[in-house]
């Protein structure tokens, strides 16, 4: 009974801790002013915070319009059903175009973009992107242009998949499709996109893929700051799970956690690439978003591929098996790229025992719910 006691007043800490304002940190000062000082191309200091950086960014930072922290949630039926202590970080409510982690990242990415007089955004990815969706979507709402190159990462003439899910919202937001056979140079491709552009009279800015930028990846380290305020004397985490795939949300998150929790365990579950692959990309955003803010980062970079076969884009049983359960269990979507393989490995880590210990798990939840459209009949 002592122990369901314990659980109750957890739960209810933890709810009341759901929306902790974003300007009340008052906590670890030195950590929070070294990383709101981000330099721009000039290495002149700017002082970021979120898209406050420009007056013409108010439908989203002015006070009214401003969201608190993502909701941190405990999950307890898929907790009786594990087994295990889940909590899970909800990225998937932030309130542009059905949510997604990678708002975080576009805050400072398009702070910049206006800061340097843009007009248009250009970014890349597959026909299903997440990341492409949130872009366009908040261009719309800046009143920006938005070029997206696309690709068909898995060879498909499904109609549903082509027309469908986050690419029917891409028609929405009155976006410009450019399609290619393959993002094998994203980087490349992109220059040469906003070369051809800008030549039309438009003033581009180019958006990495996935956000995944040393600039782009400060949303995952504030996403740490706000984690660490939400559990402090709550819930004492013992690893935290992400989909690592263009690395920049995992990148942000492993500099902040190693800063504010260090003994958090954080686990990346990869969603297109081999270990091998991923982790120098990991490592490089993380040391390129630690030597921006004056910080070490010795953390070791934790991956997980067992759980992204057959391919980027392509659903396996155990991802889509996780799909289901937490919507019956929770009541919460994943998706079928990222959430529902990394959620799959949450669940085979905890069967396998691949944690470091039998504490509280934190699963990043990063969004992705519209491509659930685009998948059927595989959902």
């Amino acid at each position: 009974m002592l122990y369901v006691a314990r659980q109750a007043e957890r739960r209810r800490a933890i709810s009341t801790s759901y929306y902790v304002s974003k300007r009340r940190r008052v906590n670890r000062r030195l950590f929070y002013f070294r990383w709101i000082n981000v330099h721009n191309k000039k290495n002149t200091p700017q002082r970021y915070r979120r898209l406050d950086a420009t007056t013409s960014l108010n439908a989203l930072s002015s006070p009214g319009a401003y969201w608190r922290a993502d909701p941190l949630e405990y999950l307890p039926r898929l907790s009786d059903y594990l087994g295990r202590e889940i909590y899970i970080k909800r990225d998937d409510v932030t309130p542009i175009a059905m949510g997604g982690n990678k708002l975080r990242k576009l805050e400072f990415l398009v702070a910049d973009a206006l800061r340097e007089g843009a007009d248009t955004l250009i970014t890349a990815g597959a026909i299903q992107s997440n990341h492409v969706r949130q872009t366009a979507a908040v261009a719309a709402k800046l009143g920006l242009h938005c070029v997206a190159l696309l690709e068909n990462p898995i060879g498909t003439t499904a109609e549903n998949y082509l027309t469908n899910g986050n690419r029917l919202l891409l028609d929405l937001f009155n976006t410009q499709i450019e399609m290619c056979d393959a993002l094998t140079d994203p980087d490349a491709q992109l220059q040469t996109l906003a070369t051809r552009i800008e030549a039309q009279g438009f003033r581009p800015y180019v958006i990495p893929v996935g956000g995944s930028s040393a600039l782009g990846a400060m949303g995952y380290v504030e996403s740490a700051l706000e984690i660490a305020q939400q559990c402090e004397e709550v819930v004492g985490l013992s690893s935290v799970v992400v989909a690592s795939g263009s690395a920049g949300t995992h990148a942000g998150l492993a500099v902040g956690l190693e800063h504010l929790m260090p003994d958090v365990e954080l686990i990346g579950v990869t969603v297109s690439r081999s270990v091998a692959e991923q982790k120098p990309k990991v490592i490089a955003l993380q040391q390129a978003i630690a030597g921006q803010l004056a910080l070490t980062a010795t953390a070791d970079i934790h991956l997980w591929d067992d759980y992204f076969a057959p391919g980027y884009g392509v659903p396996n049983d155990a991802g889509m098996e996780a799909v289901k359960l937490l919507a019956s269990l929770e009541g919460v979507l994943l998706d079928p790229v990222y959430t529902g393989k990394a959620m799959a490995g949450l669940i085979d880590g905890i069967s396998q025992k691949r944690f470091n210990d039998d504490g509280p798990i934190l699963f990043i939840h990063t969004g992705g719910a519209p491509a659930l459209f685009a998948y059927h009949p595989h959902v």
